[in-house]
């Protein structure tokens, strides 16, 4: 398998002791806890993918564009960015598994794209059937044209890297030199109010070498925050505009827009050598991780905007979430670790990956939640079309997410590990093969339900191994290490062993929503209650204090670890507070409490679920 687009750096950003991302195919899942994963993604997943863009029009938006057929554009006039999500993560699977119905169906579906271009270089299709060439950039606030014109060009990279295929790399080039033209201080000054191209003109600049790229990259990145959008009337802080990206000290506003923003400033700073930049990215990403971040890794804590909060406004049941943030902040702590090789966003994107991004899409593989909350009510209403209280869906109206878990599953192993002149990284566990140089490691895991790391290499080889920051007692070898960095270990025969007790964590108490609360975690896994494994009504209970907590086998959900405590549950007949006592209700009986892993709530049946548990 390949890895992912944004994980090619040019040779002036692989100066010695930098981590390097491994190539196509020298990175390779093969079994354990992702191989299924991936394998429905592939079977299933995308190719219904397509089945719904054609239904909900987006293709035929560029059929018409190209000029085949006559009628209106269709759907939201960011309907192109979803039919390229869907190309790139083609283009990962059969990068992954090649297979020749895939490959045609890619080439059916450029060869539309390519025919929709405008001789100058322009392609949006909705705005192209809407507004004719008169109607370009100009509510590029709200027009997505930059958006778009991102995820053609990563489609485009990952379509030559996995089938060698040029012809989308072709419209994406004439699409960025349009861009180029039109763009720039002595051009049009303004920006798209949605995030992405960044990411998309450095990874095209690393495809290429052609510098004016990574040029107009860095213009983007640096006109931020000077007064571009409130030009337009409209509030800087939901765009990320607010404040220059030199000088902001957290992420603020729409989350996906901001960590796209970040991630793309990261490849900029990765190429330029910037390193002015990505000191105040290090701090943006440390303040987001410690203050915005929910437990999951969810990001973004308002329904109102999709926006992250204030400092510690996490409320649990509110949680917004976006399944499109964590993929963002995946791909942004990606970054800052080949930037940077600290262990702490290895531990973010494990922490993202396992459960703000994983509870998107179901077991099956081909439904999805779009919010991610960490508590549903029992008799929770499904007042909007994304309400988890819906359950899981097929798709949605705003589908941006269904086809970004596509392409980030075609892509994963492209996380796995890097290299540097001396050493091999793991940085993420999987079962699978990792080749570098004349060297092939074979890992052989069961993680997350096991904490055993087998690596076998074909010669003699230095390996350093993320140790995540709650793997206290962890072993190489036999050998104690210290968690919360990297283990170095040389030889053929490595086996790393990482503590699978599960903890019991306690909730910020500037978190107000969840002050007193625990959440149980295992592993990289966080855990949820949810009422199809409790006979006690999950809204009243409590987790008693000093509860152990048991972990055990089982053939549920696909054969999760379930873990077990002691808890008390509420009457469900009084109120929650006592006007005589002044104090919480706490009647009730002695139950055992069941949780299951937090991505694998809602396959079953919705009900009430929750993360955080109070303690009595």
């Amino acid at each position: 398998m390949s890895a992912p687009p944004e994980t090619s750096l040019s040779p002036a950003a692989t100066t010695k002791g930098r981590r390097r991302p491994l190539g196509l195919g020298q990175a390779t899942i093969t079994g354990g806890f992702w191989a299924p994963r991936q394998a429905r993604n592939g079977a299933d997943a995308i190719p219904s993918g397509q089945d719904q863009l054609e239904k909900a029009g987006n293709l035929q938006n560029l059929r018409l564009a190209a000029g085949i057929g006559e009628g209106e554009a269709i759907g939201p006039v960011f309907a192109d960015s979803d039919v390229y999500k869907w190309l790139e993560a083609a283009a990962w699977e059969y990068g992954r598994n090649p297979d020749e119905e895939l490959l045609q169906r890619i080439r059916d579906l450029t060869a539309v794209v390519a025919a929709a271009q405008r001789e100058d270089g322009y392609l949006d299709s909705v705005v192209q059937l809407r507004y004719g060439d008169e109607g370009r950039y100009q509510q590029l606030v709200w027009s997505h044209e930059h958006y778009c014109a991102g995820h053609l060009i990563q489609a485009a990279v990952a379509q030559v890297r996995c089938t060698g295929d040029r012809a989308l790399l072709d419209v994406a080039i004439k699409l960025a030199d349009h861009l180029g033209a039109t763009f720039g201080d002595d051009k049009t000054v303004d920006v798209d109010g949605h995030p992405v191209i960044e990411m998309a003109l450095v990874e095209l600049y690393r495809e290429t070498g052609t510098p004016a790229y990574l040029d107009l990259a860095q213009w983007f990145v640096d006109a931020r925050g000077h007064g571009i959008i409130e030009r337009h009337g409209h509030s800087p802080a939901y765009f990320s505009d607010r404040v220059p990206v030199r000088r902001a000290t957290t992420v603020e506003g729409h989350s996906v827009r901001a960590v796209y923003l970040a991630a793309g400033a990261t490849d900029v700073a990765l190429e330029t050598g910037d390193t002015e930049l990505l000191e105040a990215l290090k701090v943006q990403f440390d303040h987001m991780w410690s203050t915005k971040t929910y437990v999951t890794g969810g990001l973004g804590a308002r329904w109102d905007g999709e926006a992250f909060g204030d400092e510690y406004e996490l409320p649990p049941d509110r949680a917004y979430a976006e399944t499109c943030a964590a993929i963002g902040g995946i791909q942004w702590a990606w970054r800052m670790l080949l930037a940077t090789g600290e262990a702490s966003y290895g531990d973010a994107i494990e922490r993202m990956l396992y459960n703000g991004f994983l509870a998107g899409v179901s077991l099956g593989g081909s439904e999805y939640f779009y919010v991610n909350p960490l508590q549903l009510r029992g008799d929770a209403y499904a007042d909007n079309g994304r309400s988890p209280a819906h359950g899981r869906r097929g798709w949605f109206d705003c589908a941006c997410c269904p086809p970004n878990i596509m392409r980030t599953l075609a892509s994963l192993d492209g996380y796995l590990a890097t290299s540097t002149d001396d050493a091999v990284q793991i940085h993420q566990y999987a079962a699978g093969t990792i080749k570098s140089g004349d060297v092939e490691l074979t890992v052989e895991t069961n993680y997350p339900w096991d904490g055993t790391v087998r690596i076998t290499a074909t010669a003699p080889t230095a390996v350093e191994l993320r140790i995540p920051a709650w793997a206290e007692g962890a072993t190489v070898n036999g050998r104690s290490v210290d968690a919360g960095g990297y283990a170095r270990a040389e030889g053929t025969e490595i086996e790393l062993v990482l503590p699978l007790t599960p903890r019991v964590v306690g909730a910020d108490p500037r978190i107000d929503a969840v002050r007193g609360c625990v959440a149980i975690e295992r592993g990289p896994l966080v855990y949820a209650v949810e009422q199809a494994d409790n006979a006690a009504n999950v809204d009243d209970l409590h987790l008693l204090p000093e509860a152990p907590v048991v972990s055990g086998t089982s053939d549920l959900l696909d054969g999760v670890t379930v873990l077990r405590a002691q808890g008390r549950a509420g009457t469900g007949h009084q109120p929650g507070w006592s006007f005589r006592t002044g104090a919480a209700d706490s009647t009730g009986a002695d139950v055992e409490v069941v949780a299951v892993p937090y991505y694998a709530w809602a396959n079953r049946e919705i009900g009430a679920m929750r993360v955080w548990l109070p303690r009595t």
